[in-house]
């Protein structure tokens, strides 16, 4: 019987969002970026190594940073100077010599809308102006510190909302904020806008093709830190962001999974995202997310709820969030909750919800 009226709730989904009846309608389609950064071509081409240049779309991040690891700190930087945005977007690289690359590519677009990602002493890890534009900024010494989270965003985010004064921590930039704060500064933190997000609830955010994606530009980021010297990541995914790190598990190379507002993983239990990583999950009693159903069915809905007993997810408190991005909103219990993870502090995780 259960069973029976999921796929009554799934075909009615399907319904509505076929037919747009409703919110899920709202929404405009997008073309996923994909494929090696801008500038590739003439990356190729350029022998003046002496010897090929590593492929941009095949070569691992491990194999990236062993090239990187056999050149001169100064042929380094004449290789990011003549192709900055091939080498401020290769996962491997040094870390140092991603953000003097990107700080010239960002320059080098003339874009007002960009102009403020090159202000000195910002750490941009990588940027793609490709579509509405990706960006990742570090915040922390990503390289010295002991542990290390990157933030997934979900819909509406792109290298124009990045970063904005209205609701902060609905944006990747206050999340990582935020939340290095709460660690008392004792981590580093990624906001990654890395992947093309769906714009409003439309058809892309009730399916996976845009997280599919996504989940694969995911796990080579993640894989690209720890290559180039980070440490094993924590991922705070808040969304359809965790649908992109549902579809990832089993990939990314990371130590924690924490999910919150999340539209479910495109699976059923933790078991069958098959990842060594810890899964946690936050749902406060006011997020509109809980409104959704938790359904798949024909390509449509993002599978069981991760806070639900039966997935098997550890069970992050989020009594004191408000709304579906008031997760990482200083003094809640969700975020002293999300410190005490990404500090490695399991213990700590589970009971944030009693230092009210």
């Amino acid at each position: 019987m259960r069973r029976y009226k999921r796929t009554l709730a799934a075909a009615a989904l399907a319904t509505t969002v076929v037919g747009g009846t409703a919110g899920w309608a709202a929404g405009d389609a997008q073309q996923a970026v994909t494929g090696p950064p801008p500038g590739s071509a003439a990356w190729r081409a350029d022998g003046s190594p002496g010897r090929p240049l590593p492929d941009p779309g095949t070569a691992s991040p491990r194999d990236i940073a062993s090239f990187f690891r056999t050149l001169t700190p100064g042929r380094q930087r004449e290789l990011a100077h003549r192709h900055p945005s091939v080498v401020g977007n290769l996962d491997g690289a040094p870390v140092a010599l991603r953000y003097e690359a990107n700080a010239l590519a960002i320059r080098a677009t003339r874009d007002p809308r960009y102009g403020r990602l090159a202000e000195p002493g910002r750490r941009i890890l990588a940027f793609d102006p490709r579509g509405r534009g990706q960006v990742a900024e570090v915040y922390g010494d990503l390289t010295a510190a002991r542990h290390v989270s990157v933030v997934v965003p979900g819909s509406d985010i792109d290298a124009g909302t990045f970063d904005r004064a209205k609701d902060p921590y609905g944006t990747p930039a206050g999340m990582a904020r935020s939340l290095r704060a709460a660690t008392g500064g004792r981590t580093a933190v990624v906001a990654w806008a890395g992947y093309t997000t769906p714009v409003g609830v439309g058809l892309d955010a009730a399916t996976g093709h845009l997280a599919e994606v996504g989940a694969g530009r995911l796990a080579r980021f993640t894989r690209g830190l720890v290559a180039a010297g980070a440490a094993k990541p924590a991922l705070f995914c808040h969304s359809y962001g965790s649908v992109v790190c549902g579809l990832a598990a089993s990939e990314v190379n990371a130590i924690d999974i924490v999910v919150s507002g999340s539209p479910g993983m495109r699976a059923d239990r933790v078991a069958d995202l098959r990842t060594e990583a810890r899964v946690w999950a936050a749902k406060d009693p006011s997020d509109w997310i809980s409104k959704v159903p938790n359904v798949e069915f024909a390509g449509l809905g993002h599978g069981p709820d991760p806070a639900g007993a039966d997935f098997g997810a550890r069970r992050v408190p989020a009594a004191t969030a408000h709304g579906h991005t008031g997760y990482f909103v200083p003094g809640t219990d969700s975020l002293r909750a999300f410190a005490a993870i990404a500090l490695g502090e399991s213990a700590g995780a589970r009971t944030a919800g009693e230092a009210r």
